[in-house]
């Protein structure tokens, strides 16, 4: 699998959110968040439950959208108004939620190629064209996950299902990779695996904006931090700034401790 380097200096930013504001059921979720995030630049958001991050997600997936207001504008990879399934090949997301995918017997095959039309699993109305099967090859041969393409789902681990739903965000080869807490619900050992992909696509170009609040998860590669609370953007810096014993402490409200090992960050209690 190729996968293009997205690094021009004349790159316009992945997304730039300028005083946004955005209502959901009923509250305000997010409240004047000014944010710029340049092309190819890695970013962890993080931050305790409840702090906006999944109504960010929305927002940035264009599920949900910014209150009206004088001053306020959002845009993403430049433009502030775009087609949803043209935003899919640009923006990939993976979601920690898998329960879709077992509601019927699919195999990993299936998964993968289900990114090319937004559903969940394949439908019979659903052309697939050569170039699907052999970019969904490749995809499955560059995670290293070929053997899982005729098992279904329902004899997989949740590490190796998490893994395939990357693939199905990879498949049109996006600029960008939102991770939406990846980690969730993964043992020990599935944890490593989804962070040496995570890796790997970092180092082939691919911009990574990962959404967690378990410390490990933030790879290396990522230098930039942001801190979530309450609907606000708190904190905005260097990565070996923010990742403090007080400032975690502070943005989750109890006192940690952090160990730093081979590049990453560990928080214990």
């Amino acid at each position: 699998m190729h996968l293009h380097l997205h690094k021009s200096n004349d790159a316009p930013p992945i997304m730039e959110l300028h005083h946004v504001s955005v209502a959901c059921a009923g509250r305000l979720a997010l409240c004047d968040l000014t944010l710029r995030v340049e092309a190819g630049e890695h970013l962890a958001i993080m931050g305790p439950n409840g702090a906006g991050k999944s109504t960010l997600i929305r927002t940035i997936a264009r599920e949900l959208y910014p209150i009206q207001q004088n001053g306020s504008y959002m845009s993403l990879f430049g433009r502030e108004s775009w087609d949803l399934s043209e935003l899919r090949s640009t923006l990939g997301i993976v979601n920690s939620d898998l329960s879709p995918f077992y509601s019927r017997p699919i195999t990993g095959r299936d998964v993968v190629l289900s990114g090319f039309f937004n559903s969940i699993g394949l439908w019979r109305y659903q052309q697939i064209k050569p170039e699907m099967w052999e970019t969904t090859n490749q995809v499955l041969a560059w995670l290293e996950i070929s053997h899982l393409g005729d098992r279904v789902v329902h004899q997989m681990s949740t590490g190796e299902l998490r893994r395939l739903i990357v693939g199905r965000a990879l498949v049109h080869n996006p600029r960008t990779l939102l991770l939406d807490e990846p980690s969730n619900s993964l043992d020990a050992f599935a944890q490593l695996e989804l962070r040496k992909i995570v890796r790997k696509l970092a180092q082939s170009g691919v911009a990574i904006l990962l959404i967690t609040h378990h410390l490990a998860d933030v790879i290396p590669e990522i230098k930039r931090i942001l801190f979530l609370s309450g609907g606000r953007i708190v904190k905005d810096g260097a990565k070996a700034k923010l990742l403090t014993p007080k400032s975690l402490s502070s943005l989750f409200g109890c006192r940690v401790q952090v160990v730093k090992h081979d590049g990453y960050y560990h928080m214990v209690s």
